[in-house]
């Protein structure tokens, strides 16, 4: 059974120079540790994430929360605009059984929409440090089911 975790950036700044330079808020920053909290006690065998740079401190804040120290990847092909048959496609090079993508709306949504019904017409809705939790036997289109997702809450 494999396991597919999405995790959407934090909240980030509004504007920057360039989109892949935002950078997370204080509120983004808590809401990346606080995700961890769903995967307490889960095993995660690698992170793969997104080069932007509100997705890199996503990933160093959930994973230092989770105290995970396993393998980790940046890769360019989960940005905002990166296709989600492209990405399933990178993803059947990985023979991991848990993995966990740290991205962006809409790849995150349209990727989890995909990979449950077996098109995009159905994205799955993805806020700010959204977690959704697919499994099953392939990671492929309409092939996966949607275990769990859980979305941050303002305090």
């Amino acid at each position: 059974m494999k396991t597919l975790w999405l995790l959407r950036h934090g909240e980030a700044e509004p504007a920057r120079h360039s989109d892949a330079e935002r950078q997370l808020t204080s509120y983004g920053r808590q809401q990346a540790s606080r995700a961890a909290e769903a995967l307490s006690g889960c095993t995660l065998q690698r992170v793969l994430v997104s080069p932007y740079v509100r997705a890199q401190q996503t990933a160093d804040l959930f994973c230092q929360a989770l105290g995970y120290t396993g393998l980790r990847e940046t890769v360019d092909w989960l940005t905002p605009e990166s296709s989600s048959r492209w990405v399933i496609e990178q993803l059947d090079r990985y023979r991991d059984e848990a993995i966990l993508l740290v991205s962006h709306q809409p790849l995150v949504g349209d990727l989890g929409g995909l990979l449950i019904n077996g098109h995009r017409q159905e994205p799955l809705p993805m806020g700010t440090a959204s977690l959704a939790k697919l499994e099953g036997l392939e990671v492929a289109p309409g092939l996966m089911s949607l275990r769990d997702l859980r979305h941050s809450m303002r305090d």
